[in-house]
């Protein structure tokens, strides 16, 4: 049978050509991860595809950066191989899985027969299933392609990416070492993939615009919180276009930061509950009205569930759905019912009541104290940053840090509120570092602590090698931070060992033409720092290294209070 079908192929192409091509299409240009005895064949097929191999340093690194990729891109892969490879990339995966990110992940299996007898083979757990690890997989992606037949094949790759762009979360091929060069129809190329959300159902659509208007017409003092699934849904132009035409106060939550333009008049600043500042919580917490679109209610996305908005004043727009006050429309995609209420939109009937306070207090601007304080910092970091900067802020003092910085319009934020995983955020850099390289963006920019740069310190051997230039920032001060403020403020176990971090860069084998390095301990230097050109410029061909000196014991005001919470709720009695 399988002959007969070879025969009736027109214009056969290898599988494994197939899938890199269907990549290439949905704008992949560089594929993460790492070679592995059963991914060894797939991989001659990436640079005739047109793709680029990044080469990671280990696969939870190339996860992270898969990540960081996707972000930028829209869509992102990885390669790893059978059980080892595959398992190693488990938590970057999962995060991407937890925060809506789309990464393909292609696993390099043993050949079907060895699959169908059960062979002892390397990377198994010795007992014959060869499912085991795909099985782990289907938790965390919504979709597993297992390409064991050949007339199949084909259609699992197209199905698998358009889940992962229209779901926005990770998919699974397992691609046997046998499969790679079957033959699949090469045509099926020249029809590309539909990449475009369902249609609402229109009289459904249209009864929500008007239920939805209906609530905005009659109140008095709205306002709009923005959160991260507007980004990973592809909501963002409709929110902007409604934010801009409608006038209302508008603010983000963590995670939505960098989804609204923070130079317009009615942008008033991050809502994070009690991690906010005074102004902004009584403005949000006093509407009569909140449009929530694309909320994600975590824990450090809530500053520990201190959010304090009640259902009946809100109406949450989702990709899933629309829920207006406890009314539930299903099925109902925000995307074109945000685009309607615009456009039906006419005069509202807002109060002109007082603009919120969107500037952060910061009584240590004018402070002759040299030390660098969180609460300097962050606010004096706005001033620095650029339009069209991609900035990548790690778990811990920097990710609660950051909703203190007010960004130039077009900004990336990356960050991972909800899954946290320390060490996220310097892997990240290295894909998001590559993709704005692919885009012609000039500067990417990482801050992260120190405890949580150990984890993944290798992926800076990687940028180098890929010839990327981002702005390194190592907060140094001395171990886990955010640790220190739930449990053990100063117990051994969130203490880290100090290194000459701007040493890396050297001993990971980069010339001294390649990087520049500097450690700057007061507010002065850094100061000196962001006023020099070939730092700060985006046209500088040079990885920039920054050991940033931070007391141990000084974190963000948001990081403190979110830490009481999360530890008073590790103490609780079931």
């Amino acid at each position: 049978m399988a002959d007969l079908r070879t025969q009736e192929i027109k214009n056969p192409i290898d599988v494994a050509e197939y899938l890199f091509k269907r990549l290439h299409e949905v704008g992949v240009r560089s594929v993460h991860g790492l070679p592995g005895d059963y991914n060894l064949v797939a991989l001659d097929y990436i640079k005739p595809a047109g793709l680029h191999w990044v080469g990671n340093c280990n696969e939870l690194n190339a996860g992270y950066a898969a990540d960081g990729y996707a972000r930028v891109k829209g869509i992102s892969a990885i390669v790893t191989t059978f059980g080892v490879g595959e398992l190693s990339a488990v938590n970057a995966i999962a995060g991407a899985y937890s925060e809506y990110v789309p990464i393909v992940h292609i696993v390099g299996y043993p050949t079907t027969a060895a699959q169908k007898n059960g062979l002892l083979l390397h990377h198994t757990l010795g007992n014959g299933d060869f499912n085991v690890f795909s099985k782990m997989s289907t938790q965390i992606s919504c979709a597993v392609s297992m390409l064991n037949q050949q007339h199949e094949a084909a259609t699992l790759i197209d199905n698998a990416i358009r889940e992962c762009i229209l779901q926005s979360r990770p998919v699974y091929i397992a691609l046997p070492t046998d499969m790679v060069q079957k033959k699949v129809d090469g045509d099926r190329l020249k029809t590309p993939l539909d990449l475009a959300y369902p249609s609402n159902d229109p009289e459904k659509e249209d009864y929500v615009v008007d239920v939805v208007l209906k609530y905005l017409h009659a109140a008095r003092n709205p306002v709009i919180l923005v959160d991260a699934c507007a980004i990973r849904h592809r909501a963002l132009e409709e929110t902007h276009e409604f934010i801009t035409k409608s006038g209302i106060p508008v603010f983000v939550a963590p995670m939505g930061k960098g989804a609204v333009n923070e130079t317009l008049p009615n942008y008033g600043g991050v809502y994070a509950g009690d991690g906010s500042n005074k102004g902004v919580r009584e403005r949000v917490e006093s509407a009569d009205l909140v449009i929530s679109i694309g909320a994600i209610k975590s824990d450090f996305n809530t500053a520990g569930f201190t959010y304090r908005v009640s259902q009946l004043n809100t109406i949450d727009f989702h990709s899933y759905g629309i829920k207006v006050r406890y009314s539930e429309y299903p099925g109902v995609r925000m995307n074109g019912v945000l685009k309607k209420v615009t456009e039906k939109l006419g005069k509202l009937n807002i109060e002109s009541g007082p603009k919120p306070d969107n500037e952060i207090p910061n009584d240590e601007v004018k402070s002759p104290e040299p030390t660098i304080t969180q609460a300097w910092f962050w606010p004096r970091l706005g001033q620095w940053l650029e339009k069209k900067d991609i900035v990548i802020t790690e778990t811990g003092t920097a990710n609660f840090g950051i909703w203190e910085t007010r960004f130039p319009d077009d900004v990336i934020a990356i960050s991972q509120v909800l899954w946290g995983s320390i060490g996220y955020a310097t892997g990240s850099c290295q894909g998001a570092a590559l993709a704005a390289k692919e885009k012609g963006i000039k500067r990417t920019i990482l801050f992260t602590g120190d405890g949580s740069f150990q984890l993944t310190a290798q992926e800076v051997s990687t940028m180098l090698r890929n010839k990327l230039n981002p702005i390194i920032f190592v907060i140094c001060n001395n171990g886990y931070t955010i640790e220190r403020f739930i449990h053990g403020m100063e117990d051994p176990y969130n203490d880290v060992q100090e290194w000459k971090y701007k040493d890396l860069p050297a001993a990971f084998g980069a010339p001294k033409e390649q990087y520049l390095t500097y450690r700057v301990e007061t507010k002065k230097q850094v100061e000196e720092l962001f006023m020099d050109k070939e730092f700060s410029s985006g046209d500088t061909q040079k990885l920039r290294f920054v050991e940033l000196v931070m007391p141990w014991d000084d974190a963000p005001a948001a990081l403190k209070s979110t830490a009481e919470a999360a530890a008073k709720r590790n103490a609780e009695a079931s």
